[in-house]
């Protein structure tokens, strides 16, 4: 993202110069960036920010870990089941998540955004500020990105941030261990399933599908804790299982009785003749922590004991394979 070089500092956001119904292609590249570069402060780590070829970051002690994830209008989000605002915050949530997973803390992140020109500037502007204030909520700047044109709107982010401690692979699992989870799990998916019958309610349902909430403490806490592997749960709660026993060599079970199938979760099952177990393990978009840790430990915060480790491979449910959906593809 690479604005004209008299832009000023960038800060909070101000009043845009575009007039109401303003499109991409009537803003241009250039005035279209220094607005959005409003949006996003940058923090002392940031030696040099959006102006230049690339970004120049300080790293003062701990493992630089890296991400880049995708959004595809149609595939991952429709405009019209969430506001511009709302897939900024998700983009950015996903991303952070990432990070967290490897029990770290994000300090940057670069976005790519192409849209159609006759996407309207006012759309850009929002998402750019949903995508500000989720990176807040960590203390993470957004330090440059880059913009082009296309037939729907497309997000491309790279987030980068550091470990203080060895990075917690999702290859750490031990036979004997304890599986554990920390954050909402289903909400987004019970969420999905009723935008999809054309429904707004539960709306907390709903909210938490347009705007997850992943706990972003809990994955440095883990690390802290003595983790041994760990994932963050984008594609369903069986299907990451099933990544970290893979590259654990090793199998998980899961306990049923130890999920929480929360009051909203009951209700849209019923309203929808569905299993509300299905949301909790075969459900995405939360962005929930999964983690095993040694036999005995004092789990962290936040964290719920929800299945084992043990010999052998594969993902079952109370000792039995599961025929039901284990999670999301994207092929």
């Amino acid at each position: 993202m690479t604005p004209p070089s008299s832009l000023p500092p960038s800060g909070p956001s101000s009043q845009p110069s575009f007039p109401p119904g303003a499109t991409l292609a009537d803003a241009g590249e250039f005035g279209l960036i220094e607005e959005l570069v409003r949006r996003f402060p940058q923090g002392e780590h940031v030696l040099v920010g959006p102006g230049d070829d690339a970004a120049v970051l300080r790293v003062r002690t701990g493992h630089v870990v890296v991400s880049t994830d995708l959004m595809v209008e149609g595939r991952h989000f429709r405009r019209e089941w969430a506001s511009a605002a709302d897939i900024g915050h998700r983009a950015a949530a996903q991303n952070i998540s990432d990070v967290n997973a490897m029990g770290g803390r994000v300090t940057s992140l670069t976005i790519g955004l192409a849209a159609p020109a006759d996407l309207e500037v006012a759309w850009a502007l929002d998402f750019a500020q949903g995508f500000a204030d989720e990176c807040a909520l960590v203390g993470a700047s957004v330090v440059g990105g880059d913009l082009t044109r296309a037939d729907q709107v497309v997000v491309a982010v790279t987030v980068m941030g550091v470990c203080t401690v060895a990075p917690v692979l999702r290859s750490g699992a031990r036979p004997g261990d304890v599986l554990a989870l920390a954050g909402r799990q289903g909400w987004a998916a019970g969420g999905l399933a009723v935008l999809g019958r054309g429904f707004r309610s539960p709306r907390v349902l709903v909210e938490a599908y347009r705007r997850p909430e992943p706990p972003y403490d809990a994955g440095p806490a883990a690390a802290d804790a003595g983790a041994t592997a760990m994932i963050d749960v984008s594609d369903g709660l069986l299907a990451e299982a099933g990544h970290l026993a893979r590259a654990s060599g090793v199998a998980v079970d899961v306990r049923r009785a130890a999920l929480d199938l929360a009051e909203p979760l009951q209700a849209v099952g019923a309203a929808l003749g569905a299993d509300p177990l299905s949301f909790v393990l075969g459900g995405g978009d939360d962005h929930a922590l999964l983690a095993t840790f040694p036999a005995g430990a004092d789990l962290p915060e936040g964290f719920t004991p929800i299945g084992t480790v043990g010999e052998g491979s594969g993902v079952t449910l109370d000792g039995a394979a599961y025929d039901g959906p284990t999670g999301w593809t994207h092929f």
